[in-house]
């Protein structure tokens, strides 16, 4: 087998295993109502339930970044997304507080280790390829987040308990996983020129926390700006907007759906434009969805800001894990484990954050929080590469792996 069907394989094995992790957590956090009312968990206690998953995946991710050194990304997650699945099941079998307690506790662990250890593999697929594709992986989750948000609404729309509402999902996605990990590829090539050939251990340079620092404030800001959409457009919508309560449910799906075409679509504008150019573009679209919204005078209006979000959020992340895997090639693995991290501080401080300023002020002004937190990312759109790159770098390698041509797309 030549690298380059190797790396191909890879590349469709990866994706698949973004598109299932997409599928897994729709499935989990869309269903949490249900979840709530099976295990009779209080209003008071649910927060602590739900801030518990991020939590532990932080530390798994943290954890991560240890264990890959010794063991190569591809089995951490070769082991930790069956996991997933099978707690995700776990989930829905329980029938006391304690068995969902376990059950969430070991899938915020395993989606830890699970988040960092595909962005490790798609930065360094990414480094093989010399081009973009990170975006694609991407756009794989999201395509899984809206297939597993419909089964999710399927379930509840016929009141279907959890386990059955999970189990066709476990039954399909579980074996699948398990042939298609033997196809990842661990793609661990030399430095290329950039910022880790200035010297560092590990191929990281002196100043590494300096350098990630700017891309770990932009995931985080990026992951407020996304938990607020998750968390409050629907309320936003109907109570503040005054929609209907059929309506209300659209613009979290609109997101996703925006959110697709345009990781979709991601990958060529990097390679046209820069990354630079893209996350630049990306933010500015988000900040103006978040305008739109605060100033919507009605549904319709506030629909189009949301849909400006899913077109803007959309490249932030995953191009904020290729800039470190361009920043540390000789020490990627490390990058992402620690920026992954701030994936999850995010998610933790964006819905009680615009929940706060909106009982304090309105929710009109609380809109304003995420949009400015996003813009931040003006300030650091020099961490994702120069202005002419194509890559992160100031070149573009020869396409000796190139799937776009005949029938080997994926």
């Amino acid at each position: 087998m030549t690298v380059d069907v190797r790396l191909r394989r890879g590349r469709s094995a990866l994706g698949f295993s973004f598109f299932a992790q997409g599928v897994a957590f729709a499935l989990l956090v869309t269903r949490i109502p249900g979840i709530q009312d099976r295990y009779g968990i209080s209003d008071g206690l649910l927060p602590a339930f739900l801030a518990a998953v991020p939590i532990l995946a932080g530390a798994a991710s943290v954890a991560t970044e240890h264990l890959v050194k010794r063991v190569a990304p591809s089995a951490v997650l070769r082991w930790a997304q069956p996991v997933v699945l099978l707690s995700l099941l776990g989930v829905g079998t329980g029938t006391q507080l304690w068995h969902v307690a376990v059950a969430l506790g070991v899938f915020g662990l395993s989606v830890g280790a699970l988040d960092a250890s595909m962005n490790m593999l798609g930065v360094s697929l990414q480094r093989a390829y010399g081009r973009s594709i990170m975006l694609g992986f991407h756009a794989a989750y999201s395509l899984g987040g809206i297939v597993g948000a419909s089964a999710a609404w399927a379930g509840a729309h016929w009141h279907l308990g959890l386990f059955v509402s999970y189990l066709p999902a476990v039954v399909v996605l579980l074996p699948l996983v398990l042939v298609v990990s033997r196809r990842y590829a661990d793609a661990r090539p030399g430095v290329l020129g950039a910022a880790g050939e200035d010297g560092g251990k590990d191929g990281r340079p002196a100043n590494a926390g300096k350098l990630l620092l700017p891309l770990c404030l932009v995931m985080a800001c990026a992951y407020i700006g996304d938990s607020t959409v998750a968390n409050w457009s629907a309320k936003y919508l109907q109570d503040v907007l005054g929609s209907s309560e059929q309506m209300a449910t659209v613009p979290y799906n609109v997101y996703m759906v925006t959110t697709l075409i345009g990781r979709a679509v991601g990958d060529l504008g990097v390679r046209r434009f820069g990354a630079a150019a893209v996350v630049r573009a990306g933010t500015v679209v988000a900040a103006g969805g978040f305008a739109v919204v605060a100033a919507a005078p009605g549904p319709w209006v506030g629909m189009l800001g949301f849909t400006m979000l899913g077109l803007g959020l959309c490249v932030i992340v995953p191009q904020t894990f290729a800039a470190a895997g361009r920043l540390f090639p000789g020490g990627s693995d490390t990058a992402v484990a620690r920026l992954n991290i701030f994936n999850y501080v995010g998610f933790l401080i964006g819905s009680p954050l615009v929940g706060a300023v909106g009982d304090a002020w309105s929710y009109r002004g609380a809109m304003l929080v995420p949009m400015v937190l996003v813009l931040v990312t003006l300030f650091y759109a020099r961490s994702f590469g120069s202005g002419d790159a194509r890559y992160g770098v100031g070149h573009e390698r020869p396409r000796v792996v190139d799937v776009g041509r005949g029938g080997n797309e994926v």
